[in-house]
């Protein structure tokens, strides 16, 4: 049984068995549901950031729902930590907060807006303001965390926030998806609008992996739990194809070991794939800016088209039980 949970940017969903369900069970109609986080220790506790709705919380799977204390309305990331528990939130304008436990009030991570580059960010559509796209807590290390500015840079903290460093070099600015990897302490990923980047000493720097992979316009990001040296993207030509509402032309992509990029859809695919989501069972489910979800359980190799239809898919979480 294949669970997901998806963001829409109106609504949240949940799919109970993506073999049988034809529709998701919505709930947060209108809330603006932009990305969420599954807890690592619990499949039923998810936070959901909202634009507009700013941070809810399930403990049952999406039944129910609780407004958070944050003090701004526009999340567009959040995540938890598995190596402390802690939960962060990302917000428009530009502000980083965490809770210790999910329940007490969220904290301001003030550090970020010491960082030298800050009056330099600047998000293209909306270029008064720019807003933290990724939040990455390392698995490994509870202090380390990577923080992803729309449009601004891959920041770094390793003192639990109390410090930021600006940029990291070999990073790609634009940043839109992070990960790290859940086994190998170390290794990290980046996707964004320039290219692909990864690092192998926390984060402290990134190499560029960017050969084979016709388009350059990356978004979505999932890693093998497996094997740290293959990891997935998708990308379009560029930001007026991906979100323009024309025809993307879109393509999944795969890295293993040194690379090059494999090309994993060999037709282009009309809309973007928003997001990945990676499962320990080796499947790969990509969630689609019109509303389908593709599945593969062979790392890519063949996709098939799951019976679920969606809204706009932005962000989706997918887990395997029993």
């Amino acid at each position: 049984m294949t669970r997901v949970y998806l963001a829409t940017g109106v609504r949240f969903g949940r799919v109970a068995d993506l073999d049988i369900d034809p529709a998701p069970a919505w709930a947060l109609d209108g809330a603006g549901a932009q990305c969420l986080a599954v807890d690592p220790g619990d499949a039923e506790t998810v936070y959901v950031g909202c634009r507009g709705g700013g941070l809810v919380r399930t403990r049952d799977g999406g039944e129910s729902w609780e407004e958070l204390d944050l003090p701004e309305r526009d999340v567009f990331s959040v995540a938890v930590s598995p190596a402390d528990g802690a939960v962060y939130a990302g917000t428009e304008p530009s502000r980083l907060f965490r809770s210790r436990d999910g329940v007490s009030r969220f904290e301001e991570l003030t550090a970020l807006q010491d960082i030298p580059s800050r009056p330099r960010w600047s998000f293209p559509p909306r270029p008064w303001t720019s807003h933290v796209r990724w939040i990455a807590p390392d698995p490994h290390d509870g202090a380390r965390l990577l923080v992803g500015i729309e449009l601004g840079g891959l920041m770094c903290s390793e003192d639990d926030g109390a410090t930021f460093t600006d940029h990291r070099p070999g990073a790609q600015p634009d940043v839109h998806a992070l990960a790290w990897h859940p086994s190998v302490a170390g290794r990290a990923y980046e996707a964004a609008g320039g290219g692909a980047a990864w690092s192998r000493d926390g984060g402290a720097s990134w190499r560029a992996a960017d050969e084979g992979r016709e388009l350059h316009y990356v978004w979505a990001l999932a890693v093998d739990p497996a094997d740290p040296d293959r990891w997935f993207v998708s990308a379009a030509p560029g930001p007026g194809r991906a979100h323009g509402g024309e025809r993307a032309d879109a393509a999944l992509y795969c890295w293993q070991g040194e690379g090059p990029w494999r090309r994993l859809t060999p037709e282009p695919l009309s809309a973007l794939p928003y997001a990945l989501s990676a499962t320990a069972g080796g499947q790969l489910v990509a969630g689609l800016g019109d509303g389908r979800i593709l599945r593969s359980r062979d790392g890519g190799d063949s996709w098939e088209l799951a019976p679920v239809r969606a809204d706009a898919i932005l962000a989706l979480s997918a887990l395997e039980a029993a």
